[in-house]
């Protein structure tokens, strides 16, 4: 029996007739029970009986078309209520907002702001339901979030905890964590909302220690955490390999009796497989009743991640019909593995089930593009970015930036980097390596200054990009201001990759001697880098004791790299010292090193071309060799020695 005949159909008339507030919870019932087809006839009934809705009838209306997915009609209801309150305006925005319409909330909240009518205050509802919208993966506008945060402030909702918990959200998404983290200081109170917000926000911008940090001090505080929280906690653990703090967690979360739903699972299952325990996660794996993509696709980053390829491959084939979050892991895990030859055949093999690139996938395969230098294709894959508004996610953004570079493309690259509308310091950094992998410093040094006047604060990739740009071109005095800047202006304590940028810098100018010292003053060990890129300026100078001394450092660190004992004995050669290099070459038979032949290749009309140091295979061999001698005989008259001559001469 429907809803409406179980009235008595004397006195349907009445009931319709009688207020807008009884037909009001009629509906209300229809959308609380799913009666779909029920609310439909009562809203009929009150179309046919010209009954005007008032705010609380056409609010409930509209959340029933909109709670049934009838955004059209919601609006429809909407549009036809004579003297709209802000409760009418509140149930619109709330309604796109929950099915995600994020233009259409905005748009509509616009309109209610620039009706300046005292009498529709907007509320807090309001701006969550905005700030909602603006927290949306296909937003970026820092513009937008500000504005609203102005209003926020003018109209006095700034200790509204409901409005407050948004911003963060907001800010964290948009990677404005200095921002959200103000606000989080300020908050007079915090719900575990407030808490979540902002771990999160730490943990998905990749400021993992902060996120830890910030969870021990909930706990010192006694606060009870749930389950969002402890997913971006052991995100957190795992992507920092903190296997012990993860497995507390885990017991916390078994002695607290926090609901274990498939989001905690998967990130259990995550943080064993991501610090190596691969056998626990795959028992984990195993007892896990209901799985779903990001369960699989946990497991296949896990065996990824430790080199188990065909681990990798089995489980993936095991699955009946894998969704593309699984697809990500698998392609994710095979460019990771250096195996691009296979990405294309799993691309194609993706799109043929029906599943479309997103910003996973487009980030996961642009390594590879970078590795062939493939620029023809990077183009591609930006023109899809584009179309399909993936080009505002950070990693497809510093993706692009670091093939059109590897490509030769640096215009291409800054052009991305000047388009995107996000620009975190992962982006900035991008931008800054692109110009120091180019060898131009000046471009580095200048983006980088830019990025602290913006108030971007770098981080230790920053001063290793930038401190690698002044290596290329020797600029001394603005690498030592730099290096010197990190600790006490950042609070980043300078590791291994900076001291050896640092040496780099020192022996490309030509102070090997002072490079030397730098080293001998390390507060920490040096590493096979320091010492290689001392041996780089050494190999330049040609100081044979120096370089003895350096190789037999390397030499106890790393035993079979060709590349030590061939810049010795090219020392020992320039020096004239042909027992010594004959010697170093003995070591190295008997060692069973061989040194490896070069390898390049360059995009032509006609595909990638190989190209393999004394390889004749190619038709056009002549003409190569031909090129390349007079290329040599250019370089001769110049006063250079390659060391690949010197290499036949001794080796």
């Amino acid at each position: 029996m429907t809803l409406l005949t179980r009235t008595r159909p004397n006195n349907i008339k009445q009931l319709f007739l009688s207020s807008n507030g009884a037909n009001g919870h009629f509906i209300q019932h229809c959308t609380n029970n799913r009666l779909v087809r029920q609310g439909k006839q009562v809203h009929a009934r009150i179309i046919l009986h010209s009954v005007i809705p008032d705010n609380f009838l056409g609010s409930k209306l509209l959340t029933f078309y909109a709670t049934s997915g009838f955004l059209f009609e919601a609006r429809h209801v909407f549009d036809n209520i004579p003297k709209k309150n802000v409760f009418s305006w509140n149930a619109m925005l709330i309604a796109y907002s929950h099915h995600g319409r994020n233009t259409q909330t905005l748009e509509l909240f616009s309109s209610l702001v620039s009706l300046r009518d005292v009498n529709l205050k907007p509320d807090s509802f309001t701006i969550s339901s905005v700030l909602k919208a603006l927290s949306s993966p296909l937003f970026h506008d820092r513009r937008l979030v500000k504005e609203v945060h102005s209003f926020v402030f003018r109209h006095g909702y700034e200790s509204d905890l409901f409005v407050v918990n948004g911003l963060i959200t907001c800010y964290a998404r948009l990677g404005e964590l200095s921002l959200a983290r103000k606000l989080f200081d300020q908050m007079q109170e915090r719900d575990i909302v407030s808490w979540n917000s902002m771990i999160s926000g730490y943990s998905q911008c990749g400021f993992y220690e902060d996120c830890l940090i910030l969870f021990k001090e909930m706990e010192c505080l006694g606060l009870r955490y749930d389950g969002v929280t402890v997913v971006s906690v052991l995100q957190a653990c795992a992507q920092l390999k903190d296997l012990d703090l993860g497995r507390k967690v885990h017991q916390l979360v078994m002695e607290n009796r926090i609901e274990v739903d498939t989001a905690v699972s998967n990130s259990i299952i995550g943080l064993y497989a991501k610090c190596g325990s691969l056998e626990y996660a795959r028992k984990l794996f195993n007892e896990m009743t209901e799985k779903d993509g990001i369960t699989y696709g946990s497991m296949i980053s896990g065996y990824m991640n430790h080199g188990f390829v065909e681990e990798a491959l089995e489980l993936f084939r095991e699955m009946k019909n894998p969704g593309l979050s699984t697809w990500n892991s698998l392609i994710s895990g095979l460019v990771q593995n250096s195996h691009h030859d296979s990405i294309r055949e799993f691309l194609h093999e993706m799109q043929a089930m029906g599943f479309k690139p997103d910003s996973v996938t487009l980030s996961s395969v642009l390594p590879t593009i970078s590795y062939f230098s493939n620029l023809k294709s990077g183009k591609e894959i930006h023109c899809y970015a584009i179309r399909n508004i993936y080009d505002g996610c950070i990693y497809v953004t510093t993706g692009l930036i670091d093939t059109y570079a590897r490509s030769g493309f640096i215009n291409g690259a800054y052009e991305v980097f000047k388009r995107s509308k996000v620009r975190s310091v992962i982006v900035w950094t991008a931008m800054i390596s692109a110009y120091a992998a180019h060898g131009d410093a000046v471009a580095a040094i200048s983006l980088f200054a830019d990025m602290l006047a913006v108030g971007i604060k770098p981080d230790r990739v920053t001063f290793t990009s930038v401190l690698t740009g002044c290596a290329h071109s020797g600029i001394v005095s603005e690498a030592r201001k730099i290096f010197d800047s990190m600790l006490p202006y950042y609070g980043i304590v300078p590791e291994i990759e900076h001291y050896a940028c640092m040496v780099a810098v020192l022996s490309r100018a030509g102070m090997i001697y002072e490079a030397a010292d730098f080293i001998s003053r390390m507060p920490i060990e040096p590493s096979a880098k320091v010492w290689g890129a001392l041996l780089n300026g050494i190999s330049v100078s040609g100081d044979v004791n120096l370089g003895k001394f350096v190789c037999e450092k390397l030499f106890e660190i790393e035993p079979e790299n060709t590349w030590n004992y061939v810049v010795l004995a090219n020392l020992y050669v320039r020096a004239g010292m042909w027992d010594d290099a004959v010697m170093v070459r003995g070591r190295m038979k008997k060692m069973g090193l061989k040194k490896l032949p070069g390898c390049s290749w360059i995009e032509t009309d006609n595909g990638l071309q190989h190209f393999v140091a004394t390889d004749v295979s190619s038709e056009r061999t002549a003409d190569i060799y031909d090129v390349l001698g007079g290329l040599i005989d250019l370089m001769r008259e110049e006063g250079y020695v390659s060391i690949t001559e010197l290499d036949e001469e001794m080796l």
